[in-house]
């Protein structure tokens, strides 16, 4: 069985094949572009059969270069939402992965790919249907209109296809291999390197009528992420486009006072509520930035019905058991 991965020695590429070589599968083909060198770390202590930079790779695979493929990871694309170039937003998420679409109907692979919740944008409601899809930037757009292209491909009718198609809109993933995104990795991420330099987080003030970091966002632990993707694999009859998250919004505050006391335990000091934490100056509230107004979502939780109407009911952790055990894989 030979496998794909795009944007394999990202953030949740790399923790995908990690958890496809936990299975013993490794004919792995690894695709990426290492223009960023260090990102060689994500892929270091995994186990693939071939590396084939993105350029060559597109092309390669819709001219039958590969053989048969059984499936196809494509995380591949420009995650940076606050990337205002969108000519090269729309070639890497949108046009590269309608290539890649009819390439694997033409070869009978199947495709899980990613998408995001940033196609929600501005809405309060998070469910995969078009009235609720309102992006706020050019990055959400681009996956939207991918999502758009699927739809019209398949008649809005994903019963009965030849091939998998199955879209996963991420909500907030965290988790490890996410060192090398700079400011787009988690805010799990940030506040551990925060805490260690300074000995306190930052969160965001008062904003779109949430008191200071009461903003809520579905967080998703990378190895929930993982196992719905492995999920789908193994359930081929299963295609659509699903949201994934947990179904749980909850506050960046909860986020930050999971960071702090994983942090001050592994010094030997005793957990704190929010309210000690703030006092004492270890969580700390900065003015909401001009760049992002308008262009944040305050508020996120994603839909599970859909996914559960696939007979998938995974089990997500919440932010204190997840971020508490990313702490400690940080820390060791």
């Amino acid at each position: 069985m030979k496998i794909v991965v795009t944007g394999a020695a990202g953030f949740i590429g790399s923790n995908i094949i990690k958890g496809l070589n936990a299975r013993g599968i490794d004919n792995i083909i690894a695709v990426d572009n290492l223009t960023q060198g260090d990102k060689f770390v994500n892929l270091a202590d995994l186990q693939i059969a071939d590396y084939v930079d993105q350029d060559l790779f597109y092309e390669l695979f819709a001219d039958g270069a590969y053989g048969k493929v059984e499936a196809i990871f494509h995380e591949g694309a420009c995650s940076d939402t606050m990337e205002t170039d969108g000519r090269y937003m729309m070639d890497n998420n949108f046009s590269l992965s309608c290539g890649l679409l009819k390439a694997c109907q033409q070869t009978g692979t199947r495709l899980l790919y990613a998408s995001s919740a940033a196609t929600y944008g501005g809405s309060d409601t998070f469910r995969e249907t078009p009235e609720f899809e309102r992006p706020l930037n050019v990055y959400g757009y681009s996956k939207l209109l991918f999502d758009q292209y699927v739809r019209r491909a398949y008649s809005n009718d994903f019963r009965n296809l030849s091939i998998q198609v199955a879209g996963f809109r991420y909500f907030n993933v965290y988790g490890p291999r996410e060192q090398h995104k700079g400011r787009m990795a988690s805010v799990a991420y940030h506040q551990f390197n925060q805490f260690n330099a300074e000995g306190r987080v930052k969160l965001f003030g008062e904003y779109g009528g949430f008191s200071a970091g009461d903003q809520q966002r579905d967080f998703i632990f990378v190895d929930d992420a993982v196992a719905v993707n492995l999920w789908f694999f193994d359930n081929p009859s299963k295609s659509g486009i699903f949201n994934l998250g947990t179904g749980r919004a909850q506050p960046f505050n909860d986020v930050a006072l999971a960071v702090v006391n994983t942090l001050r335990r592994a010094q030997g000091h005793p957990a704190l509520d929010l309210a000690q934490a703030v006092q004492l100056g270890l969580i700390e509230y900065i003015p909401f930035p001009d760049a992002l107004r308008g262009k944040y979502q305050c508020y996120t939780q994603a839909d599970l019905s859909n996914l559960h109407s696939t007979g998938c009911n995974h089990v997500f952790a919440d932010v204190t058991s997840g971020v508490t055990q990313y702490m400690a894989e940080l820390l060791a």
